[in-house]
């Protein structure tokens, strides 16, 4: 499979372009204080957008991490000869190619870049070359198993729902010293909650008790199972859970699950006063079915009691579980666990906690002794 060269065509298809591009006028508004270079750079790019939407029917969206330097990655993509590029930041190209028009956009997220690409193409095959293309130039660098997709929802000031898009990385294959309290593996819990038929799981604890790590090692483990970015949509803004647009959208869209942190005040029962409760009620296989889609609830409460009964009813929530801090023990047993061969350093992490002289330690307590 090959891409085409853009001197193949390219003088035709200014031709046709000049006899069949339709009279399309953009405005653009943009302060000129302090990013006039940032403006004209903008509108150059749309000027040299030639483009017509009529020949490039067939349209995707790619969702990439990528292990590279959000500035080296992008030159890559902009240099390729396979390519016209127009740069117009250094996480911003937009790539032009006969019968194919690529807006690729990236985020530098540490120690690899999220990206979006939105492709359109003449045809299935054609847009099958230009992705080949783009998997070429990220190569062995591309993170495929080990990402998700987060839609964060969130209100602006105005009271309107907005989101952002970016890929997150999942945690390392977190350890079973670090949950007893689950009962089982860590592996195996996952994977009998993605092959229940209930949607809804809820981890109650206080901080520093892993239930983040286990939230980003379940939807890393959909993206697996997937073979593609797991689309998470993500809040933990109670203004964006005050009205059904946001269970609308999860409902219609093509999100694999919702996760909401800190969510203490929404799972309280309806008797107590909670007036949000009925909308995740009817999201979680009320008359509009999840259709496979899970819901994930975090929270600081302490029982399980203050939590409202038809939520944790059986066939809708899959299990309630309380992840304690660590005895002793157990904390000695992570630590072990984590300094691996090193038994030196596992001893002294042990000395460490029995000199806290508490009754129980926190899993993130254990980590960052482990260092």
């Amino acid at each position: 499979m090959t891409i085409h060269k853009l001197a193949n065509g390219r003088a035709a298809e200014r031709a046709d372009r000049a006899m069949t591009d339709p009279g399309i006028n953009v405005s653009m508004e943009q302060s000129m204080d302090y990013y006039v270079a940032n403006a004209i750079v903008r509108a150059r790019a749309v000027q040299g957008c030639y483009f017509d939407l009529h020949r490039l029917p067939v349209h995707r969206t790619l969702r990439w991490s990528v292990q590279r330097r959000l500035a080296d990655f992008f030159d890559d993509l902009a240099l390729d000869a396979g390519f016209e590029s127009q740069r117009v930041q250094e996480g911003t190209v937009l790539l032009h190619a006969p019968g194919a028009f690529v807006s690729g956009n990236g985020y530098s997220k540490g120690s690899y870049v999220s990206c979006n690409f939105s492709l359109w193409a003449e045809s299935r095959e054609r847009a099958d070359e230009v992705v080949a293309q783009l998997e070429q130039i990220a190569g062995a660098a591309r993170m495929r198993n080990e990402s998700f997709t987060l839609d964060w929802q969130f209100t602006n000031s105005a009271g309107e729902l907005r989101n952002a898009s970016f890929q997150e990385l999942g945690d390392p294959e977190l350890l079973d010293e670090a949950y007893p309290s689950l009962g089982m593996p860590v592996r195996e819990f996952i994977a009998r909650y993605l092959d229940a038929p209930e949607c809804v799981l809820i981890l109650l604890g206080p901080p520093g008790t892993g239930k983040t790590r286990l939230v980003r090692a379940l939807l890393a483990e959909i993206t697996r199972r997937k073979g593609e970015n797991a689309e998470v949509m993500y809040t933990a803004d109670q203004r964006a859970l005050q009205s059904d647009e946001i269970f609308v959208e999860f409902i219609t869209g093509s999100h694999d699950a919702f996760v909401i942190e800190d969510s203490d005040h929404l799972l309280a029962a309806r008797t107590n006063g909670n007036q949000d409760m009925h909308r995740f009620l009817a999201t979680a296989d009320g008359v509009a079915r999840s259709q496979g889609r899970k819901i994930i609830f975090t929270t600081n409460l302490p029982n399980v009691h203050d939590i409202d009964e038809a939520l944790t009813r059986p066939g809708r929530c899959f299990a309630v579980k309380h992840l304690r801090s660590l005895a002793l023990v157990e904390a000695q047993q992570l630590a072990k666990r984590l300094c691996g061969a090193d038994e030196t350093r596992a001893g002294k992490v042990s000395e460490a906690l029995i000199a806290l002289g508490t009754r129980c330690y926190s899993v993130a307590q254990v980590y960052r002794l482990c260092g």
